[in-house]
């Protein structure tokens, strides 16, 4: 792997902006093709390129080939992103530019991409490139898997066209401005990792399509005040104890376009959760109750007069059944694969027997060529690649760290991140033995982040440390920097995940993270937030300053401890210093839910319920009656433009505050989401958060 320079940029603020927090030039999306003999990725030209480009290596040690560069295609023109686009990558937080996305035939030598809203089909072999002229803008091309169709998303519609441009048509229309054919609902791109909304069949002669309408959706609106001749963008919201979009699926034949619906009872089963299509069986659909205490497996099978729909499992929990990417999905055997807590792990089962071993909890699944690539979580902040196929149940990784990757065809790709070094590593093997290294253009952090792991309190909760370099004197002010909440695990086994968080050390802070309970781990430890999303979150955090204190005696100041985060972190913040004053002294609270009620059904009812079944769950989160507690200072940040968590949770906040006469900060940043991105606006950010803890801390700034 190629260590590239750091671009000579002044300070790691602006570095870590312009990099997209070291990501650009690194290799990403790698897929196994043609039999494990390529493999195909995208990277960017380098350290602050966002345009990514679609690249090629032939194993066992061919050299990387760029195969589609965007610019050329765009002849040097700006890229033009359509509604539906924008609204796909601030779902799957994508911050690229150029291709982010491709998809394969069977074979690995037909690609389709999409790019300004224009449809491209690669020949690998020919190494040849050309424009589909279809109506567009063109949105989650797909080829067939026998690489003779293309089909695509369009005008809310699924269509399809040869490879050589010919024979396009519709295959299906909505029929009406409120619904979709073929693209995933909100709640499945955002709380269940579902950002398909179609399944080509194995023989290419069916696809079975998402329907969606949304006409029972509230509506709610996304505008710039800052343009206010530009209208706000309507926007379909199904907050907690709302009505959902209408989701189903339809089969449809590619030949004649004759369009079969597959019914389940979407009453009893509102979330279309996971579909599964492969050669190994037929097609597989979760689905799940509203609560989501309750998942069936559905089998789908064309028939002559239609659809053959049966049900082949249904599982149970009490607090929510966990949604696995990759998973209801037929093993290469013929076994059926699923998730299920067993022994307090997330583990895989295939016929409902544990396959994984204890100690693993899954996180995703992908079912390649006789293979099952599995990643799983581990103790001590480490995730690891394992493959599964005849000859048993494999760990891939074998370095602590951070370890995704794919296997197919006797080949694996594991993508690396450990203790040793602040860059990722791509390494591939081909039948078992080291392969070339994918060059890496990512630029090299300025700072080495030395994190100390620690398991404190009587809880044992998983905690990291950071100090400023020596000499330090102590005791230390405290950044306290979590995220808190489910799924999202921060003490990690890599020094690339302390890189902001180092920085933040060298300004003068002992930084503090800690995963405490409803982060990912054990189940009961996941689920401990079951009714209460704050109570138990935030006495973990409290509990983590104070078993670092009893280990590090003399370190921590606790009369200068602030706090920050961003999302469920902000809500988290900002409750730290309504609640708990005597222990949390300022806050910066970024892009905050101050009123579980108005987010969105799938995650606030997962874990707290209707609001009329759990108004006392719901009061707990509702920051906003509490605004009057407020005796310490608050920083508010929110996008304008944050259509996941909109910004009117900081602006009522805001608003109750001043009722209250409490003083606060409001930072709005115009145009941003829920992910900003634009890379001033990222530097300064932080700038601005630096200064005002600092200021509310009594510190001395730092350069």
């Amino acid at each position: 792997m190629t260590d590239a320079p750091a671009p000579d940029l002044e300070t790691f603020p602006r570095l870590a902006a312009a990099t997209m927090r070291f990501t650009r030039g690194a290799p990403r999306a790698v897929r196994v093709t043609a039999g494990g003999s390529r493999l195909l990725f995208l990277r960017s030209a380098g350290p602050t390129d966002p345009v990514q480009s679609l690249w090629s290596l032939d194993l066992p040690d061919g050299p990387e080939r760029q195969l589609v560069n965007p610019v050329d295609l765009l002849g040097g023109g700006p890229e033009q992103l359509s509604a539906t686009e924008r609204a796909h990558r601030e779902r799957v937080r994508e911050a690229g530019a150029g291709i982010t996305a491709f998809a394969c035939d069977d074979s690995g030598t037909t690609v389709a991409f999409a790019l300004s809203g224009r449809l491209f089909v690669l020949d690998v072999a020919a190494g040849s490139t050309h424009e589909l002229d279809v109506p567009g803008p063109v949105a989650d091309p797909r080829p067939s898997p026998d690489g003779t169709l293309v089909a695509y998303l369009a005008h809310r519609g699924l269509h399809v066209v040869s490879v050589d441009g010919g024979s396009g048509r519709s295959l299906a229309l909505p029929a009406s401005p409120t619904q979709t054919v073929g693209a995933a609902d909100f709640i499945a791109a955002e709380e269940l990792d579902r950002h398909r909304g179609y399944w080509w069949s194995p023989d290419s002669a069916h696809i079975l399509a998402a329907t969606v309408d949304e006409e029972p959706v509230q509506v709610w609106w996304v505008g710039d005040p800052t343009q206010p001749a530009t209208p706000p963008q309507e926007h379909r919201y199904p907050r907690a104890g709302t009505p959902n979009a209408d989701v189903g699926l339809v089969l449809l034949a590619v030949a004649d376009g004759r369009a079969t619906g597959v019914r389940w009872d979407p009453q009893a089963y509102p979330y279309l959760a996971a579909v599964h299509w492969s050669s190994h069986g037929p097609a597989l659909a979760q689905v799940l109750t509203r609560g989501q205490e309750t998942a069936v497996v559905l089998s789908i099978q064309p028939t002559a007069d239609g659809v053959a729909l049966a049900e082949l499992v249904t599982q149970t929990d009490p607090s929510w059944v966990d949604v696995v990417p990759g998973l209801p999905a037929w093993a290469p055997d013929g076994r059926l694969l699923t998730a299920a807590v067993v022994d307090d792990d997330r583990a895989l089962c295939a016929d409902g027997v544990r396959l994984s071993p204890a100690g693993v909890s899954v996180l995703g699944v992908e079912v390649g060529d006789g293979v099952v690539s599995v990643v799983g979580q581990e103790a001590g902040g480490q995730t690891h690649l394992y493959s599964l196929d005849e000859s048993g149940w494999t760990r891939r990784s074998t370095e602590p760290g951070v370890h995704t990757g794919v296997v197919a065809g006797g080949v694996c790709v594991l993508t690396s991140a450990t203790m040793d070094s602040v860059l990722t590593r791509s390494q591939v093997f081909v039948d078992g033995a080291p392969g070339p290294v994918l060059t890496s253009l990512a630029a090299t952090p300025p700072v080495l982040p030395a994190p100390v792991l620690l398991r404190v309190g009587a809880r044992g909760i998983p905690t990291a440390l950071l100090l400023p370099p020596e000499p330090h004197f102590g005791p230390l002010p405290v950044l306290m920097a979590p995220y808190g909440g489910p799924h999202g695990r921060m003490v990690v086994a890599t020094l690339r995940g302390y890189l902001q968080e180092q920085w933040w050390a060298e300004q003068g802070f002992a930084v503090i993270v800690a995963d405490g309970r409803g982060t990912p781990g054990p189940a009961s430890w996941e689920r401990a937030v079951d009714g209460d999303l704050l109570t138990c979150v935030l006495a973990d955090q409290v509990d983590a300053l104070r078993g670092v204190d009893a280990m590090r005696p003399g370190l921590l100041d606790l009369d200068r401890v602030a706090i920050h985060g961003w999302s469920f972190g902000g809500f988290l913040a900002a409750a730290a210093v309504l609640d708990r004053p005597d222990v949390f002294h300022a806050a910066v609270a970024g892009a905050p839910v101050t009123d579980q009620a108005m987010y969105d059904t799938a995650y606030s009812e997962r874990y707290l319920g209707l609001p009329a079944d759990n108004p006392d769950g719901y009061a707990r989160s509702r920051l906003v009656e509490r605004a009057a507690q407020l005796t310490r200072p608050l920083m508010l940040v929110h996008g304008l433009a944050d259509d996941n968590v909109f910004v009117a949770h900081s602006l009522r906040m805001s608003a109750a505050l001043l009722a209250a006469g409490r003083a606060h900060q409001l930072l709005l940043l115009s145009g941003a989401t829920h992910m900003p991105t634009d890379p001033a606006t990222v530097e300064n950010l932080l700038l601005a958060q630096r200064d005002f803890l600092m200021d509310a801390l009594r510190m001395d700034r730092r350069s």
